[in-house]
């Protein structure tokens, strides 16, 4: 037996242990590995062993006691669970012997969860899944799943979309109360027949889009002026049949935009809004916010008007048609010639007069995705943009600079579209930057939209050995949204914003909404910040859907034409960093990357040149490379390449001459 001095020594031993313990709240931060950590409401994270990580999933809220080790390390048990974020997700089924269980597709959850027979719901291995947590891990580690649907395997047609649909929660179905809704909504209103809507049917309005575009946002008409023209823009108006209060517009704002997937599209409003009744459709009067432009014989946009209106579209043309009636091989449509002639003239002015005092962004050379019946790439097109699809591009940059000055002059709060140009956090890069590269714009002020312009007209325009405009990317921000008017450098604007597209765009949506209350003389703070940043974080989700669904068909597509050993593919480098760079393939746009930290050379990095230099070779951006195809990333989807043996080589010193 233990004496009491013993006893006391051991109560001694307890009550210092558990006096080091710390007993908190914390965020469970999971890793591609079996551990993890616990984020504490102070900011520090603290370990969390692998057999306590399987108490519990990424993010889950839980109560964790801190205490030391014997090597004098710190780490968390998981005491208790206070609540879990995680309720539903997608994954891919997997065996392991007779057990069946689901692999998530979430970053930091790397376990496979079990699946019981009465909640398989028919899946086969191989198969991807929507699923939700069973069973909590927090009792004894081992979690449970329940299959909610089966989204298909790798053979289902358009796999590629659907799952992307329900990975990132986009919403595809319309509930029967909100279609309900908007039904009473059609039947008990007609604002056609409103008296504060001004009839503008004599005008020769026409639309100008693809083929088989069915909600059509916008239709342009132009006439002459004494001093230059006066061109009309309207634009379809959806919010006359939409209450900001209703059902039908939260799940309007929860969607931010209309998604279009290749294959697929998932609209921002019901067809029967969209297509049926507020599109601008050919031969039907509609209800539309126009807005009156006077456009100079220079191309300066002057005074505007917006005008709640009642108009008719004249015709449907497409971007095809247009582009050969200007180019003068297409004689049907003549009898438009009026309307399309003026257009032309006033897209000219304007196009003119942005590249003389304005930013217009560069041509680019895209690519068209030809898919077959099982919605794969069958084989993708370069294309330039058309004339056309200028001349309606310049009449929408004129209409949403109008309603930006529109919403500062009358002081609401927005919603812009800014672009401050050069990060804060860069100042002092840039500045060098310029002092290396361009000593002649160095001494500009890089806040001044007059100097920034110039700094840019600069990079984009002398000639020289590197790649400036496309170097000085990183050190720029990128475009946000806001309730003040502020400059939009890049497009070199004292303010901006979106409105041409309301059928299609949430933002346009909000835009509509706030000009027509101050032409009504209501309130002119409708729009807060709270708003933006809901619907820019549903703008992030819906971008990052596309593109996950966009790099999964690139993958199949790139797979495909690599089938032949050793097929090279030509590129040009897009992105370089220390790690490597990212190659765009000249023929089909498509993107890989070539990682160089396992080369057996040593590359070094010099952001001031963007290129990477080793003993032999070196790398440029915008440099032409040949690469061929090492393998697929599956996780991610990203497409990773390997360089064609002899790519990069410096060129070969000359050789000394001999003396005689």
């Amino acid at each position: 037996m233990l004496n009491q001095d013993s006893l006391a020594q051991l109560k001694g031993l307890k009550t210092q242990m558990e006096a080091e313990k710390e007993y908190a709240e914390a965020v469970i931060k999971g890793t591609q590995a079996r551990y993890g950590f616990a984020v504490l409401d102070d900011g520090r994270e603290i370990f969390i062993p692998p057999d306590e990580m399987l108490k519990a999933f990424p993010n889950d809220r839980v109560r964790v006691c801190v205490r030391p080790t014997k090597d004098n390390k710190t780490i968390a048990n998981i005491e208790r669970l206070v609540n879990s974020p995680l309720a539903e997700f997608t994954g891919r089924c997997v065996r392991k012997g007779n057990a069946v269980f689901v692999q998530p597709d979430l970053p930091q959850l790397s376990r496979w969860l079990f699946i019981p027979s009465h909640a398989r719901n028919g899946i086969k291995e191989g198969d991807y899944v929507h699923c939700a947590v069973l069973r909590h891990p927090i009792k004894d580690g081992r979690p449970q799943a329940k299959v909610l649907a089966v989204i298909g395997n790798k053979k289902t047609p358009g796999i590629e979309n659907l799952y992307t649909q329900a990975k990132f929660k986009l919403p595809q179905q319309w509930s029967p109360a909100v279609l309900e809704e908007l039904e009473q909504r059609l039947a008990s209103l007609d604002p056609l027949e409103s008296s504060q809507r001004r009839d503008l049917t004599d005008l020769e309005f026409v639309t100008i889009d693809s083929a088989r575009t069915q909600d059509i946002d916008d239709a342009l008409y132009a006439d002459i002026s004494n001093d230059g023209w006066t061109l009309y823009v309207a634009i379809a108006d959806p919010t006359a049949y939409i209450d900001t209060d209703s059902a039908l517009y939260r799940d309007i704002a929860e969607r931010a935009t209309s998604v279009y997937f290749h294959g697929d599209i998932l609209p921002m409003l019901p067809e029967r809004l969209s297509q049926d009744t507020c599109a601008l459709s050919e031969g039907n009067d509609r209800p539309a916010l126009v807005c009156k432009i006077s456009v100079s014989d220079a191309g300066e946009v002057g005074n505007f008007e917006f005008i709640e209106a009642r108009v008719r579209s004249r015709a449907k043309l497409s971007y095809y048609g247009v582009d050969r009636y200007l180019s003068g091989d297409y004689d049907e449509l003549m009898s438009h010639a009026t309307p399309l002639e003026a257009l032309y003239q006033v897209y000219r002015a304007l196009r003119k007069y942005r590249e003389e005092h304005e930013l217009v962004m560069e041509d680019r050379r895209d690519y068209r995705w030809i898919l077959n019946d099982k919605k794969q790439i069958d084989h993708i097109e370069p294309y330039s943009k058309m004339l056309s699809q200028k001349l309606v591009e310049e009449c929408m940059v004129a209409t949403n600079r109008c309603a930006a000055r529109f919403l500062s002059e009358k002081a609401c709060t927005g919603p812009f579209v800014s672009h401050p140009g050069f990060r804060p956090d860069r100042a002092k890069e840039a500045r060098k930057f310029l002092e290396m590269h361009a000593p002649e714009v160095a001494a500009l002020d890089l806040e001044s939209r007059t100097d920034y312009r110039k700094i840019m007209a600069h990079l984009t325009s002398t000639e020289r050995p590197l790649p400036l405009r496309g170097m000085v990317n990183r050190l720029l921000t990128r475009a946000t949204l806001s309730t003040q008017a502020s400059t939009h450098m890049g497009m070199s604007l004292d303010c901006y914003t979106n409105c041409t597209s309301p059928l299609r765009k949430h933002l346009d949506f909000l835009v509509h909404v706030q000009i027509k209350s101050a032409l009504h003389g209501g309130p002119l703070n409708l729009i807060d910040a709270q708003t933006l940043g809901t619907l820019s974080e549903n703008l992030q989700r819906t971008r990052s859907a596309m593109n996950h669904a966009e790099r999964w068909l690139a993958c199949n597509y790139v797979k495909k034409r690599a089938h032949k050993k050793d097929t090279a593919f030509k590129g040009t480098v897009c992105h370089i960093n220390s790690s490597g760079f990212s190659v765009r393939m000249d023929d089909c746009g498509l993107e890989g990357s070539v990682d160089l930290r396992k080369d057996a050379e040593k590359f070094s990095f010099d952001k001031w040149t963007a290129s990477l230099t080793s003993t032999t070779r070196r790398f440029q951006l915008e440099q032409s490379v040949e690469v061929k195809l090492l393998g697929i990333e599956e996780s991610q989807h990203q497409i990773q390449f390997a360089l064609v043996q002899g790519c990069g080589l410096k060129p070969s010193l000359p050789e000394p001459e001999t003396p005689a």
